[in-house]
């Protein structure tokens, strides 16, 4: 790929998108994929937040619901952005400015999350995520004119791309007991697009990038499960509740997100990318890990709520706020990183061991010290 700046040291509007080459060295995220992930963020935090404030009003069964489809219209947007900056980024002004555009999209409908969570209002997220959805067309349209290899799955996604958007448009007129069942129907549509378009070429993407990408993902998620949990011991110490019951939410938690991130990390992912249909199960797998992850803060928020008295659920609810999220990122950890990855069957069976322990935690009286211990056991069988 030609250098980001001319001869003259001046950003050039326009640059032919011909498609970066996969087998290229030192290949990075850029300051403008870092600056999109914080963007990212703002609407993960305004989920996670929205999440532990149902869940600490018992609302349990509603605020899974609303978080989980909030928190696809974030993952969406963010993977397809993701992959589609690993094959075609230009870095010319045009792209940065539709990559705004996007950045504008996710804090629209980080604006709109409290009312999805409190009233069942979508219409400020659906915007959100059209205008995420839509600015991705023109620049498919880009390299359908500037890569004739890549013509057809790039004319494939700009067209299904805006037909599905078309579809979240019209949901919002339907009737209240249709919102389900349009969302699972429109969730499947936008999941089939990059079926569909790669069935007739496989994009050409980084498997470094796409790997260096997904985790500072997921060390961004799992830092802002750290803030969330930050604030709420603050606000714990703030209600001078029993020290001892703050401190062990606190040290738990910590032990937990470190484990978390040591256990992701524990095998290289780039090797997993060695082929489309290995990518696409690696990569949708991810919502799991993502969600999982950026929902720990909210759990240990609910337990500093409950152990001050504050939160309208008993023990057995607050241990479950973080040793349910704990488990699904487990179990998605095993099945995208550990399993294909083919380690000793000791490996193996610790996780699905381990996964079972984390979700028999909230019938005991310590879930959260024996949740970090159950992950620090697999951080040591792991190695």
């Amino acid at each position: 790929m030609a250098d980001s700046h001319d001869g003259g040291g001046r950003r050039p509007l326009w640059r032919r998108m011909a498609g970066r080459d996969p087998g290229e060295s030192h290949r990075v995220a850029t300051p403008l994929e870092l600056l999109s992930d914080l963007c990212f963020v703002v609407a993960v935090a305004q989920a996670a937040a929205a999440f532990h404030h149902a869940l600490a009003e018992g609302h349990a069964g509603s605020g899974v619901l609303g978080y989980a489809m909030v928190f696809f219209a974030i993952w969406w947007a963010w993977m397809n952005f993701t992959w589609f900056a690993s094959a075609y980024d230009t870095d010319d002004a045009a792209y940065r400015l539709l990559i705004f555009a996007q950045m504008a999209g996710v804090l629209i409908l980080a604006a709109g999350v409290p009312a999805a969570f409190q009233d069942r209002h979508f219409g400020l997220v659906t915007l959100g995520y059209v205008v995420m959805r839509m600015a991705l067309v023109p620049l498919w349209l880009r390299a359908a004119h500037g890569h004739p290899e890549g013509r057809s799955p790039a004319l494939r996604y700009a067209l299904g791309i805006t037909l599905v958007q078309l579809g979240w448009v019209v949901r919002l007129v339907l009737p209240d007991e249709l919102e389900l069942v349009s969302f699972g129907v429109l969730a499947v549509a936008d999941l089939a697009v990059p079926v569909w378009a790669e069935r007739v070429r496989t994009t050409a993407w980084h498997p470094h990038h796409i790997a260096e990408r997904y985790g500072l993902f997921t060390i961004i998620v799992l830092g802002e499960s750290i803030l969330a949990a930050t604030v709420a011991v603050q606000a714990g110490l703030e209600r001078q509740i029993n020290t001892a019951a703050l401190l062990s939410v606190a040290f738990s938690g910590m032990v937990i997100v470190f484990a978390m991130w040591w256990l992701y990390f524990a095998r290289p992912a780039h090797r997993l990318l060695a082929s489309g249909k290995t990518a696409f199960a690696w990569g949708y797998g991810h919502y799991f890990v993502f969600s999982s992850a950026a929902a720990i803060g909210a759990g240990l928020a609910v337990n500093v709520d409950y152990d001050s008295n504050r939160a309208h659920v008993g023990a057995l609810g607050a241990g479950a706020a973080v040793a349910v999220p704990v488990a699904v990122f487990l179990a998605s950890l095993w099945l995208v990183h550990v399993r294909p990855h083919r380690p000793r069957a000791r490996v193996r069976a610790a996780y699905l061991a381990g996964t079972v322990a984390v979700l028999a935690t909230p019938f005991t009286g310590l879930p959260l010290p024996l949740i970090a211990a159950v992950l620090i056991v697999l951080v040591i069988a792991g190695r």
